[in-house]
């Protein structure tokens, strides 16, 4: 269709995977999130930066529903995936979340096998017809989760027995294993050394090309690193949204400047 791949994969970019509409959300009394509206872009890291207790993380966790699991939490307005919308009566909260992955801020490998904490999801979701086709999801997901080689000859060791950077690359892997469209990403590399924080950073770049990352950073280094896209947050208002290099050089707004340059934060 395009004789300049780079050219398909801009316009492929501009595709809204999630859209977003006057979003609030409360804790009991408090109102956390305040009318939020963005539309996120399909194959595009998008990140989520800004001060502690912003709402970058509570909004995060609308995007698959995992807010559900608080009892005080109540979520208004519209969040659509590919056009539909994720909070309507006939949406399985479990089947989203297979579409819509989930890595946590620090590492949380099942007490189980390697091979196992692959292959718990596509089990449960009826991805893999016998044990040859669960062996093929389990390799394809530790291969895009870069660390195959690592871990290949001892699959059936603890996943907890890895270090701290390959427990969150097995992480990945487990989140992609269920063939999700999006990938949320909630301070990955928060409790990762600097070594390990650059291979999952690499990581995510790769994984862009199949999926839509939305990633909750408190480095602005990495979301410059690593986004095409950021949304800046503060006191549960999203502030300002746009490419990267714009938000961090020509930010529009002045508590967006604040906030890369150190005044507020």
């Amino acid at each position: 269709m395009y004789d300049n791949p780079n050219l398909e994969r801009n316009v492929a970019q501009q595709d809204t995977k999630i859209s977003a509409r006057n979003v609030q959300v409360f804790y009991g009394d408090t109102h956390a999130i305040k009318d939020v509206n963005i539309e996120i872009p399909a194959r595009t890291v998008t990140a989520f930066i800004g001060p502690s207790g912003c709402g970058k993380s509570t909004f995060l966790r609308c995007l698959n529903r995992m807010n559900d699991t608080i009892d005080i939490c109540r979520v208004e307005g519209d969040i659509n995936l590919d056009g539909e919308n994720i909070y309507d009566k006939r949406v399985d909260p479990v089947q989203l979340r297979a579409k819509v992955g989930m890595v946590f801020q620090k590492p949380n490998p099942f007490p189980k096998s390697i091979y196992d904490n692959i292959a718990y999801g596509p089990r449960i979701h009826g991805l893999a017809k016998n044990k040859a086709d669960l062996d093929e999801i389990v390799e394809k997901a530790l291969r895009r989760g870069a660390i195959w080689n690592e871990v290949k000859d001892r699959l059936h060791a603890p996943g907890t027995g890895l270090s701290g950077g390959q427990q969150q690359r097995l992480c990945i892997a487990r989140a992609v294993a269920t063939e999700p469209e999006v990938l949320l990403m909630d301070e990955p590399c928060s409790a990762l050394d600097p070594i390990a924080t650059s291979q999952v950073e690499e990581l995510i770049d790769e994984l862009r090309d199949q999926y839509s990352v939305v990633i909750v950073t408190h480095s602005m280094q990495q979301a410059a690193r690593v986004s095409q896209k950021t949304a800046f947050f503060h006191l549960g208002n999203l502030v300002e949204f746009g490419d990267t290099g714009q938000i961090f050089t020509n930010p529009q707004d002045s508590r967006t400047e604040s906030y890369i340059t150190g005044r507020i934060g």
